[in-house]
């Protein structure tokens, strides 16, 4: 506001034009801030077109624990992706259990380490032994499911995104170690990560600290030998205690408190997207935020990342069993259909003790969409944890499947300046593309 007093000496139509300026501005910057929380909306308008699917989740936002990040895409001239990201209870401090979404970074920093290792002929096709050195560990010498029968980093990472095998991930997290596992992300700018335990084996912190050792080898020539690791220092969370529901299971004994899930793993809906954006559009981010992987990893990544179950030959996958949407929850839910030829969902999904979670880019190659979208949700209703009755089947899956078709939808309709140029994410599934 401009203060007009009797020592000022403007002219009248001096103050005139200031006064129209500042009116201007003032509109302008009240225009701006309308927009901006027009934008902060726009996941929750979209959702509430739509009563019939979630009316009773955006009635209890609260007790479902949702957060959902959906970010668009828009290309320039040079189909360089410029990214607009829009939220609906999105916070870092709200915890939900990530399960297997944590894959997807483990398979990442292990092909980083390997290329950092940098030895004449380990990559991530070199066969390996897991050896066993500390309670709770347990030695690996063969892999039936693999095409030569051995063990490799390649495979472990192939049946991680494939069907989210969780002994695969488990050799991972070892071959990679506790501390460079959490350090390598925190340094990359994703602080909001703590992953501290394997999964499907229930070990005590100071074995999930102590990690295997690894040999890699061609033929009897030992590569690279990796031996017992122990992490020093425990994992800082920025989470305080994290207390959830009214009772859980141990030790199949109902405990009438609540579960505390702070020795668990975590990571944030916004640190799972960024390393999903990371992943994919490497070019995009900061150059301190990429991991160190070559074309053929980059390559490798998309392909298991985006095939289906049925495709695979090693390991093979009954599709009656393995559908085309088995870890594909967004826009498919539970589905056991054949997905469509000109979608792919390049992905990883996560789903225990009643939270179910994808990290998810979706390309429709046909209609030019693409988008990213990560989506947790909490099915808990008798609010007890470790029983193994949730609501998957009842709200999680519709409310997944929901929620990327209608936000698919709105992609559809969304008016581009540039088509998008998706040939990069357009991949060859026969199972010898990939350089050996």
């Amino acid at each position: 506001m401009i203060k007009i007093n009797q020592r000022s000496k403007l002219s009248l139509p001096v103050l005139l034009c200031l006064l129209f300026f500042h009116a201007i501005l003032f509109l302008h910057q009240e225009a701006a801030s309308a927009q901006t929380m027009k934008s902060k909306k726009l996941i929750q308008k979209v959702l509430k077109k739509h009563p019939e699917k979630f009316q009773e989740i955006l009635n209890n936002p609260d007790k479902y624990r949702v957060q959902i990040l959906y970010t668009q895409i828009d290309r320039d001239a040079q189909n360089q992706p410029h990214f607009t990201s829009y939220n609906y209870r999105l916070n870092a401090k709200e915890y939900f259990y990530p399960a297997s979404t944590i894959k997807l970074p483990a398979a990442l920093v292990a092909l980083e380490k390997l290329n950092e290792l940098n030895i004449a002929g380990l990559n991530k096709y070199t066969p390996l032994q897991v050896d066993s050195a500390y309670a709770g560990q347990s030695a690996v010498k063969a892999d039936s499911s693999s095409e030569n029968q051995l063990p490799s980093v390649a495979h472990y990472i192939k049946k991680v995104l494939l069907v989210s095998d969780n002994d695969a991930f488990n050799r991972l997290y070892e071959f990679v170690g506790q501390q460079q596992l959490n350090q390598t992300l925190h340094q990359k700018g994703f602080e909001d990560v703590r992953l501290v335990h394997r999964l499907s084996i229930f070990l005590s912190p100071d074995e999930n600290a102590h990690t295997n050792p690894f040999t890699f080898y061609a033929g009897d020539n030992i590569l690279y030998q990796q031996p017992l690791t122990r992490n020093p220092a425990p994992v800082p969370t920025r989470l305080s205690t994290v207390l959830l529901g009214k009772g859980h299971y141990k030790d199949d004994e109902l405990v009438n408190e609540p579960m505390d899930f702070s020795g668990k793993n975590y990571i944030s809906v916004d640190n799972l997207q960024g390393i999903l954006k990371t992943a994919l559009f490497p070019e995009a981010v900061p150059e301190k935020q990429r991991f160190n992987l070559t074309p053929d990893d980059y390559a490798f990544l998309y392909k298991y990342m985006s095939m289906v179950p049925r495709e695979s030959d090693f390991p093979a996958y009954d599709p009656q069993e393995y559908p085309d949407p088995y870890v594909k929850f967004l826009m498919f839910g539970d589905s056991k259909e054949r997905m469509p030829d000109n979608i792919r969902i390049f992905n990883k999904v996560g789903d225990a003790y009643g939270f179910l979670i994808d990290n998810a880019y979706i390309v429709d190659f046909e209609n030019k969409v693409e988008f990213l979208l990560t989506a947790v949700i909490l099915v808990n209703e008798d609010e007890i944890f470790n029983n193994g009755e949730y609501e998957y089947e009842e709200v999680g899956f519709p409310f997944m499947r929901d929620l990327g078709q209608v936000i698919y939808q709105h992609e559809l309709k969304r008016k581009k300046k540039h088509l998008p140029d998706l040939e990069k994410f357009r991949i060859d599934y026969s199972e010898g593309s990939s350089s050996r």
